[in-house]
């Protein structure tokens, strides 16, 4: 079982900003910038590009609406988007709040937020996706 599906499961918790019935969105712990959310489909598939179609373009546009909560929640110029893969075995996306390209690279130091940060930040998001 991998981490993600142990947080979809609640056996370990999560900074959550957005839930569906088929996806979630939550808190990286390592984040690259305040504001780094990954989002996930709850099936358990290990790449990206073999999640089935439906599945996809849903969580396309989970993902979609994620985004626009952090941008109007999170200073920055753009949203990236980057989908890595490797270091976990389940499909997921970063989004990661930018002023410039070198933003998103994961070869930047990981933030260490402190807790109370990191509720503020994902109680921010949350509000946004709902008021959305």
């Amino acid at each position: 079982m991998t981490i993600f599906e142990k947080i979809v499961a609640g056996e370990i918790p999560c900074y959550k900003v957005a839930e569906t019935r088929e996806f979630l969105a939550f808190l990286d712990v390592f984040p690259v910038k305040e504001g780094h959310v990954l989002v996930i489909p709850k099936v358990a598939v290990d790449y990206l590009f073999d999640v089935d179609d439906v599945t996809y373009s849903g969580l396309m546009l989970f993902t979609k609406k994620v985004a626009r909560a952090i941008d109007a929640t999170i200073p920055c110029e753009r949203v990236g988007v980057a989908v890595v893969g490797l270091e976990v075995p389940h499909a997921h996306i970063h989004l990661i709040p930018i002023h410039d390209a070198g933003d998103v690279s994961f070869a930047n130091p990981k933030l260490k937020l402190a807790p109370e940060r990191m509720r503020e930040i994902a109680k921010a998001i949350s509000d946004a996706f709902q008021a959305s």
